[in-house]
């Protein structure tokens, strides 16, 4: 402690009598003072009093992908909502192709001073990608919440849509419609809810006595291109239904049949992920599996709030129930 006292007194300019008013949130120092205090902590490294934590200007970083696919400014919309009704003001950091990196925005929140920070889809989920910055909030004993699958040993509370699920209910609705050659169409091998979806189709295979070939799983960046290059490649191997990743990818497949001249649904079944805003609008409308934004949403700022208040919260992941949304992408199989 006195060390810690000597080390911030001296970044400062000030006395360890001061700062140690400032720790203990006692009267007679000036504002600013205060503040070269509690921010030569944070550069230091050193954690904040539990009753100065609250003092970080009451923000909180929201970090998101992109805004392109809806299911984002759908959890922005829920997460921001429900951060105000706790008194705490989100900061939007939106991820654009050759902007600002995840690792960028951390600093710059640092700097901001954060009360905690919420990551709704980003590096977190896959394994092949830098985490230093994770490590960083972690250090700083900055509150953290993931929404959606993380990879292991990152050691933050998480919620997420339960992936394996998502795709039984899809598989099952499929399978029931006739459809046999059921292929995938997923985000990157090292991203952790693409890897909990192929390993639950892989079980619906098995458990229907059959197999998922591996020529039936493609890969694709989460965007309508890319759900429409990677569904190509899986109608030209003769798949007649497709579960998709995302609804910008299911759109994707949709545009992917009908440039080869397939009625859909009447020769192929798309499936999409999210049910983000406009789903039940697109043509066909699209079948889908609904993320509960709202109930995940709420939970992941609860579990921000507890921890900002002091209280320890589990490194442990809530799971969240999908729910199919059968809409006119899909249909009975056509025989011959």
């Amino acid at each position: 402690m006195t060390r810690r006292l000597a080390q911030v007194a001296k970044k400062v300019g000030v006395s360890e009598a001061t700062v140690s008013r400032v720790l203990n949130n006692k009267p007679g120092v000036s504002e600013a003072t205060r503040e070269s205090v509690l921010s030569a902590l944070d550069v230091l490294g050193y954690e904040r009093p539990t009753q100065l934590r609250g003092e970080r200007a009451r923000l909180v970083g929201l970090v998101l992908p992109e805004l392109q696919n809806p299911i984002f400014p759908a959890f922005a919309e829920v997460i921001g909502g429900a951060l105000a009704q706790q008194g705490l003001t989100p900061v939007l950091c939106t991820q654009t192709k050759g902007g600002v990196s995840e690792a960028d925005y951390v600093q710059l929140l640092l700097q901001q001073q954060v009360s905690g920070v919420v990551f709704a889809g980003g590096l977190y989920a896959q394994a092949d990608a830098p985490h230093d910055h994770y490590r960083l909030l972690a250090d700083r004993k900055i509150p953290v919440v993931l929404v959606n699958a993380a990879i292991e040993h990152l050691g933050f509370p998480g919620v997420s849509c339960d992936d394996a699920v998502a795709v039984e209910q899809s598989w099952r609705h499929l399978s029931s419609l006739g459809h046999e050659r059921i292929g995938l169409v997923l985000g990157p091998a090292d991203h952790q809810p693409s890897q909990r979806k192929l390993a639950a189709a892989r079980a619906a295979a098995e458990a229907g006595g059959g197999q998922l070939p591996d020529e039936y799983v493609a890969r694709a960046m989460f965007s309508l291109e890319g759900g429409q290059a990677a569904a190509a490649r899986l109608l030209e191997r003769g798949v007649t239904g497709v579960i998709c990743a995302s609804d910008p990818i299911a759109l994707g497949a949709v545009r992917a049949a009908r440039r080869r001249g397939l009625d859909v649904p009447g020769e192929v079944s798309v499936v999409g992920f999210d049910d983000s805003a406009f789903m039940n609008c697109t043509e066909p409308p699209l079948t889908t599996v609904r993320q509960p934004i709202e109930a995940m949403g709420r939970a992941a700022v609860e579990l921000l709030a507890l921890q900002i208040a002091g209280s320890a919260v589990p490194a442990e992941e809530l799971l969240f129930e999908p729910e199919l949304v059968v809409r006119g992408s899909t249909g009975q199989v056509r025989r011959g």
